[in-house]
């Protein structure tokens, strides 16, 4: 970065200085002249200043990097126990459409203890390199053990670009292996584009969605990205394999960590969001949180689950982990009926992906009032299908919840 260095001997009366910045950020301690954090490199102290006192020093141009010697596409293959979260395979999509431009590699990194037999499924949806560190210490994630181990991995390898899930663990570990590798990292890109000349596109919504940043990362390798699940489409699973499996090696040195797993507690088992085939959105149109009880009784109706926007997370409504857009979860449902919702940029850009869209401007079906005025006479509708659904499944002895095309 350009900055201003200040020549004490040529100052001869700081308060000159002080007077000329308008920004306050010229400040005065036992006769010497210091420039603070308010600074807005205006220059007007060069410009005005006495001569020589102040110098602007343009930022020193860095030294090109040489891209040649940065080969492939990475996915980090986040899982817990060996169960692979299914946003690697999204990932592995995207890193084969990213590869194919370039003709690059699409490579798959894999850590953890007792998982060499679950990398083979890696190689069913066509990564060309699965790079596996089994080792007992990387049994549970540490950040210090996962970070030195993705640290070896780029040293060895040099990937082009990383991908990472924007998981829990995701976004703990690709922020400290940028630290580490002095390389850019953006987060939660919605769009990804590769360059002729291996330069990664990297694009997210910003200002709360009213822009979407357009991020290069020219003169660092790796160029490191986090994804959101249900942002990218999975890669079909092929029935054979291709690619191959490679054991790597570590100084047990350093996956050393300071922090020891004593015991896990497991949480019951809960439904997302993300995994909803049928999402019924409250948003701020819903008066009084008792109302919510009439977007239950339709998401039960449907077999579906709630979700709502950020005003009735943010008023204890509904609970933070059910809220669909940019400063919540991102979702991909077969439908998605929204009630009350404005249809903002940021509650879009989180159901972009859904099949089908009903609801009050925000969707396919658009259906003017309020909400209240639509929901009594449906309910009784919905409730009567219902019903003939389920005795119709009874007489065929079918499971609750099975779906038959009936003529």
């Amino acid at each position: 970065m350009p900055k201003l260095v200040i020549h004490q001997e040529k100052v001869e009366d700081p308060q000159v200085l002080v007077d000329i910045c308008p920004f306050g950020a010229m400040e005065e301690k036992d006769g010497k002249l210091s420039i603070n954090a308010a600074c807005k490199m205006c220059k007007l102290c060069v410009k005005k200043g006495p001569a020589g006192a102040v110098e602007y020093v343009e930022d020193e141009k860095k030294e090109e990097i040489d891209k040649s010697q940065w080969n492939g596409i990475a996915v980090y293959v986040d899982h817990v126990d060996g169960e692979i979260h299914p946003v690697t395979y999204e990932l592995i999509g995207k890193a084969r459409e990213l590869a194919s431009k370039i003709n690059h590699p699409v490579y798959a990194l894999f850590m953890g203890n007792n998982i060499s037999d679950k990398a083979e499924e890696l190689l069913h949806y066509g990564v060309d390199k699965v790079f596996v560190y089994d080792f007992p210490e990387l049994a549970r994630f540490k950040i210090e053990s996962y970070t030195s181990v993705f640290e070896d991995f780029i040293k060895k390898h040099q990937p082009c670009a990383i991908l990472t899930g924007a998981t829990t663990v995701g976004r703990q570990l690709a922020p400290r292996v940028a630290a580490r590798m002095k390389t850019g990292l953006t987060a939660d890109c919605t769009i990804l584009e590769m360059d002729e000349n291996t330069d990664l596109s990297q694009i997210r919504p910003a200002f709360g969605g009213n822009i979407m940043a357009h991020i290069l990362t020219p003169n660092n390798r790796p160029q490191m990205a986090t994804v959101r699940y249900k942002v990218m489409n999975a890669p079909e699973r092929t029935e054979e394999t291709h690619g191959e499996i490679i054991s790597c090696a570590i100084d047990k040195e350093k996956i050393k960590a300071h922090v020891d797993v004593l015991d896990i507690v497991k949480k019951e088992p809960e439904k997302f969001i993300e995994s909803a085939d049928v999402l019924v959105v409250a948003g701020r149109g819903i008066k009084k949180e008792e109302d919510l009880a009439m977007i239950r009784e339709l998401a039960e109706l449907l077999d579906g689950q709630v979700a709502c926007t950020r005003p009735l997370a943010e008023a204890g409504w509904v609970e933070a982990k059910c809220q669909v857009g940019l400063s919540g979860r991102t979702v991909r449902p077969k439908l998605i009926i929204t009630c009350g919702v404005s249809g903002a940029v940021q509650f879009a850009a989180g159901m972009d992906g859904a099949e089908s869209l009903p609801g009050r401007r925000t969707g396919d079906l658009a259906m003017a009032g309020a909400p209240y005025a639509f929901f009594p006479a449906p309910d009784h509708g919905f409730r009567r299908a219902q019903r003939r659904r389920h005795l119709v499944h009874h007489e065929r002895g079918e499971p609750r919840g099975h779906v038959h095309a009936d003529p």
